[in-house]
């Protein structure tokens, strides 16, 4: 598997070093046969367009072929009047309001939790489907958090066409990854507790993070101090407790998002979990180390197979030659690499494993999460 990573832009967009094809604003070869535009598909609004997930929502979206009859770009009113090009289309990005949904069937936003509350309920009026990547809506009763690999069940009934809208949450970006890998070992031996130590790239932190950090680390590598805007301390060469707010438990937000999402999302309000989340100076993707504690025995052969076979998901496990999964490896992929799969030595007859899992951030733990969840509507 090629090493490859992406770095930002200085204008917030993303590219990728070879031997990844750049995910410019022209996100199709002009040879390559546009199949998405159809006139009996959906019509779709991306909120959030100019950002990095935003920008990643029309990657996969070209990617998956997902058929659409029309696509609106939404941003701010900075941002309102750009000019860009898609599926060899060209689109001015509009200025996002309460009427920018009118005849929407799939609303797909990736610009912060504010906007998403002011503008979310407002597209739901309008009859749109909102798939939404911030944490507004997760925790809110009667609205399905999902994971497609894992709890499709809980968007039972929302469709394209039923008559009304609807708001469907994406998780947080570690728990997407971490239950990725956890839960075929729970749908076979029911996890009783989990604690996971989360290692952060800087694409969780948005476009400008990404920059802040390569931008340190030149400057670091120059000799001189470096500029904290995004971070009130030193990102290059360093690592730090996440930036998420600290509540009065002494957790932090994500942290916190981990033990309450992956409740829900199991339906299991009686399953432990506690997690440290760190930020380190990776550009992109996001390593985990999980363990894990079992109700009925699970070997670790076991739950090897039982990964292997998991959807969404590729074993990296060569114990001979000590490669194991890295974020480099994942990043830019679909997939959420496991490896590391051993027994836990502190636990007693098969009672407990350890994983280690990296997923890419903006991908499978944002983007891509999110349209297979708009996939699953039509």
């Amino acid at each position: 598997m090629a090493a490859t990573f992406a770095q930002p832009h200085a204008h917030g967009r993303l590219f990728s070093t070879s031997p990844l094809p750049k995910p410019t604003k022209n996100l199709r070869s002009p040879f390559t046969v546009r199949m998405s535009l159809q006139e009996t598909g959906p019509s779709i609004a991306v909120v959030g367009v100019t950002g990095a997930v935003g920008q990643e929502f029309l990657s996969v979206l070209s990617d998956r072929d997902f058929p659409y009859r029309s696509i609106k770009m939404l941003a701010s009113k900075r941002s309102a009047g750009k000019q860009m090009t898609f599926e060899d289309r060209n689109y001015t990005v509009e200025e996002l309001t309460a009427d920018s949904f009118d005849g929407v069937d799939i609303a797909l936003f990736s610009a912060g939790g504010s906007i998403s509350k002011q503008f979310g309920p407002a597209a739901v009026e309008k009859g749109a489907i909102v798939v939404d990547n911030s944490s507004a809506f997760r925790m809110v009763d009667g609205v399905p958090l999902v994971i497609p690999e894992v709890n499709p069940q809980a968007m039972r009934g929302i469709k394209v066409g039923m008559g009304k809208g609807a708001l469907i949450a994406n998780p947080n970006c570690s728990t997407i990854i971490c239950l990725m890998a956890a839960t075929p070992l729970h749908q076979r031996a029911k996890v009783l507790r989990m604690v996971v130590s989360t290692y952060q790239a800087a694409s969780g932190a948005g476009a400008a993070a990404m920059e802040e950090l390569e931008l340190q680390t030149r400057k670091v590598l120059e000799g001189k101090p470096p500029t904290c805007n995004i971070f009130s301390q030193q990102y290059a060469f360093n690592l730090f407790s996440h930036n998420a707010p600290v509540l009065p438990n002494g957790y932090n937000e994500e942290e916190m998002k981990l033990v309450k999402e992956t409740r829900k999302i199991w339906s299991d309000l009686d399953v432990k979990v506690t997690a440290t989340c760190i930020r380190v100076p990776v550009m992109r993707a996001h390593a985990e180390s999980v363990n894990l504690q079992f109700e009925k025995p699970l070997d670790e052969d076991t739950a090897r197979e039982i990964l292997k076979n998991a959807p969404g998901v590729v074993v990296i496990d060569d114990r001979a030659s000590n490669h194991f999964p890295t974020p480099l490896e994942v990043s830019n992929k679909d997939d959420v690499a496991v490896g590391r799969i051993r027994q836990d030595l502190s636990q007693e007859g098969n009672h407990g494993l350890d994983i280690f899992v990296c997923g890419d951030q903006i991908r499978k733990g944002a983007a891509l999460n999110a349209v297979q969840i708009a996939e699953m509507l039509l």
